[in-house]
C-alpha cells in the first residue's frame, strides 16, 4: 500500500530502514540478529479502526431503554490490534493500512507509529476518508460490536511492498486470494495465517487458497471443526496438519492445542483462569505471542504457553491494542505467581522457559499505557 497524503515515510524505490527499537526494551531475537537479516521482524497489513469500549455493564443493553457503562475507553483497533501486540513484544514491525484523515485517524496513527514504535512507512492517510469505528460493550466476559465504515479508494501501485520480513501475519478469506502473500513467501517470509467465521456456510478448505503459502494456521476450535468436518479439537488440528506444517487450535477456556508436523511434536497447554473484563483482541495477542516464540525458534510447548499467558494479561485490561501486555508486565506476572504460597509445581514448571527470559527486576514502569477515555482534549496554553 503506497503513502499518500499527509503522511509520506516511504522514499521510493528504496527499502525501508527498521527505525528506533521499539518501546519494550527487550529483542527476543537478538541472539538471531546478523548484518543481512531483514528490516522487519513482521509485516501486516489491514484496515485500522478507532474502538471505542464501554466496560462495567452488569448485562447486555435492552432495547428501548438507556444504559450506563461504569468505563470507556478509546483506542486503535482492527489490524492495529495485532501490530501493538507484537511491537510491545519486542519485534520490529512494519504496517501497511490506509488512514482516515479526520482525528480518529490522526490519534490511531500517532498511537502506532509514536506510542509504540510500529513502522507505518507503507501506510498513508486517504484525504476525505474518514475512519472506520468499533464501538464494543462488554460484559459477562464477552462482547457486543457494532462497526461503520466506507470502504477506502483504491490502492496504488507498490512495488515495494510487501517488503522482506522474517514473518507475515495473514487473514485468510475463503474464495479469496491476496497476491501479497505469495510475493511475500516467495521472498523468504514466514507466513502465519488466521480465519475468521465463515458466513456462506460452505467451511471449503480447498477454498483458502493462500493456505498453502502458510507455515502455521491458528483457528479456534469451532472453525477448525468445521473446516475438516471432524467432532473434535485435536482430531481436526491433525486433520490440518496435512495441509499446513504447523497448526494451533485455540479451545477457549481450556487452552489451545497444537501440533508441528515437520517435528513430529505436539502440545496441549492449559488456559490460565484470570478475571477477564474485556476479550477484545485477545486473540490477536495469542497470535502475537506465538509468532514470536515461533521467531525465537522456541519448543512447541512453550510458544502455546506464551501466547496463552499474554492474551490471559490482555483480558484483564479493556480495549484491543492497548491491553497488549509488555515485557515488563509478563515479568512482573512471573515473578508474583512465584511468590504464591502453595503453588502447583507443574503450572510453575510450564512457564519456567520466562526465567531466562525476563529481567530480575522491571525494565520499565508498568502497567502499560492503556485505552484513553476520551479522544478530542487538549492541553491549554
Amino acid at each position: 500500500m503506497a503513502s499518500t497524503g499527509k503522511r509520506n515515510g516511504t522514499r521510493a524505490g528504496k527499502e525501508p530502514v527498521a527505525g528506533p527499537p521499539c518501546p519494550a526494551q527487550i529483542d527476543p531475537l537478538a541472539a538471531l540478529r546478523g548484518p543481512d537479516e531483514p528490516p522487519w521482524d513482521v509485516y501486516l497489513t489491514g484496515t485500522v479502526f478507532l474502538d471505542i469500549v464501554f466496560t462495567g455493564l452488569d448485562c447486555a443493553p435492552v432495547r428501548g431503554t438507556e444504559t450506563w457503562a461504569r468505563g470507556m475507553g478509546s483506542s486503535p483497533g482492527g489490524v492495529a490490534n495485532m501490530a501493538t501486540a507484537l511491537a510491545r513484544l519486542g519485534l520490529r514491525t512494519s504496517l501497511a493500512a490506509a488512514f482516515g484523515d479526520d482525528h480518529y485517524g490522526e490519534y490511531c496513527w500517532d498511537a502506532l507509529e509514536q506510542g509504540e514504535g510500529i513502522d507505518l512507512s507503507l501506510s498513508r492517510t486517504v484525504p476525505g476518508w474518514h475512519s472506520p469505528v468499533t464501538v464494543s460493550m462488554a460484559y459477562e466476559g464477552e462482547r457486543t460490536m457494532v462497526s461503520h465504515g466506507h470502504e477506502p479508494p483504491p490502492e496504488e501501485p507498490a512495488p515495494d511492498c510487501p517488503p522482506r520480513a522474517r514473518a507475515a501475519v495473514a487473514s485468510l478469506t475463503p474464495g479469496r486470494s491476496a497476491p501479497w502473500i505469495a510475493q511475500a513467501a516467495r521472498k523468504g517470509t514466514r507466513i502465519f495465517g488466521d480465519v475468521g467465521w465463515d458466513d456462506t456456510g460452505a467451511w471449503d478448505l480447498a477454498a483458502l487458497h493462500d493456505l498453502r503459502h502458510c507455515e502455521a494456521f491458528l483457528p479456534n476450535a469451532a472453525e477448525a471443526m468445521r473446516y475438516t468436518g471432524t467432532d473434535t479439537p485435536r482430531t481436526a488440528a491433525h486433520a490440518l496438519a496435512e495441509h499446513v506444517p504447523v497448526v494451533v487450535v485455540t479451545l477457549g477456556a481450556e487452552g489451545a492445542y497444537a501440533v508441528d508436523r515437520r517435528t513430529g511434536e505436539t502440545a496441549s497447554v492449559p488456559a490460565i483462569e484470570v478475571e477477564a473484563l474485556d476479550p477484545t483482541g485477545a486473540g490477536d495477542v495469542f497470535v502475537a505471542g506465538f509468532v514470536t516464540g515461533s521467531l525465537a525458534g522456541w519448543p512447541l510447548a512453550d510458544r502455546l504457553a506464551f501466547a496463552g499467558l499474554t492474551a490471559a494479561l490482555s483480558v484483564q485490561e479493556f480495549g484491543g491494542s492497548l491491553s497488549a501486555p509488555g515485557w515488563a508486565e509478563i515479568a512482573a506476572w512471573w515473578r508474583r505467581v512465584q511468590s504464591v504460597e502453595g503453588q502447583e509445581p507443574t503450572a510453575l514448571r510450564r512457564y519456567g522457559f520466562l526465567a531466562g527470559l525476563v529481567p530480575a527486576e522491571a525494565v520499565r514502569p508498568w502497567p502499560l499505557r492503556r485505552a484513553v477515555p476520551t479522544i478530542g482534549f487538549r492541553n491549554s496554553a
